[in-house]
């Protein structure tokens, strides 16, 4: 009997630290929403990126230079590339973390024929993606693009927007999302997905997950 008052006692312990969980990440989303809490912008990964029907460029060099370049014009540009307007709030920067990531791609990989690589990635992808980061301490919310598919017959490219907490390691919210590519070169024809993509977050996204909240 005793045996059995012990092992309902760890059921409701266990019960009732999973519920605290639940209801502490429920409660960061709320804040950031509703208080205009700091958002830290931390880049675009792309080491699960496929980048499809791509004839010229070479996928080192893609690795190598190109990611790096998307990812500072995307911060050097912050007039095209509006996240604090997006998500109504102070925005600070540390691209070291997506650097180091991006730098650990298998370009063996990297470039495809098959068109059903445009959406590839799951949800579970995204969170394994992110377990991967070691935040060095950091605390608070964090934004990164997780790119997926970059189609040249598309004319555009796929990936999760997602918010961490980066403290806790975890993903508050991942959703997939689709932005067209334009313009001259492969910086900058790549770029522009991220450009549309938070003007679609801006117009309607941030509106509809606040209101989830």
């Amino acid at each position: 009997m005793q045996q059995q008052s012990v092992t309902q006692k760890s059921l409701f312990v266990m019960f009732a630290a999973l519920l605290f969980a639940v209801s502490a990440q429920a409660q960061t989303l709320r804040e950031f929403f509703s208080s205009g809490a700091p958002l830290t912008y931390l880049g675009i990964d792309f080491t699960q990126a496929k980048v499809i029907g791509e004839q010229v460029a070479d996928a080192n060099d893609m690795r190598d230079r190109a990611f790096p370049s998307i990812n500072s014009v995307v911060v050097n540009e912050p007039k095209k590339y509006d996240i604090a307007g997006a998500f109504h709030t102070q925005v600070t920067t540390d691209l070291s973390l997506v650097n180091k990531h991006n730098e650990t791609i298998n370009t063996a990989n990297l470039k495809s024929d098959n068109a059903a690589d445009y959406n590839h990635l799951q949800p579970a992808d995204v969170e394994k993606v992110v377990k991967g980061y070691n935040f060095n301490g950091k605390k608070g919310v964090a934004l990164l693009f997780v790119m997926d598919g970059m189609s040249k017959a598309e004319k555009a490219a796929t990936m999760y927007v997602t918010l961490i907490d980066m403290g806790a390691k975890k993903v508050l919210l991942s959703e997939k999302m689709e932005g067209k590519a334009q313009g001259f070169g492969f910086r900058n024809y790549w770029a522009y997905t991220i450009h549309k993509v938070l003007e679609d977050v801006e117009k309607h996204k941030y509106k509809e997950w606040k209101a989830k909240r």
